[in-house]
């Protein structure tokens, strides 16, 4: 998901995706130990959507409070 794409969603709608997103990634760190991934480069993937959904909720937390 892009930053871009991410910014046209809402607060409320981007808790939810983090927190499918956040799903997303232990059932595929758990799977990959279990045996290999097609593509392992999907774990990288998911924790960049992660870290991009945290900073966005948090410019917007901030952009809040100053005003």
């Amino acid at each position: 998901m892009k930053t871009s794409e991410i910014r046209e969603l809402t607060s409320k709608e981007i808790v939810e995706r983090l927190q499918t997103e956040q799903e997303n990634l232990v059932r595929l760190r758990l799977n990959h130990s279990v045996s290999a991934l097609d593509n392992p480069m999907k774990i990288r993937e998911s924790r960049r959507n992660i870290a991009r959904m945290q900073t966005i909720l948090r410019s917007r937390e901030l952009n809040e409070n100053q005003k």
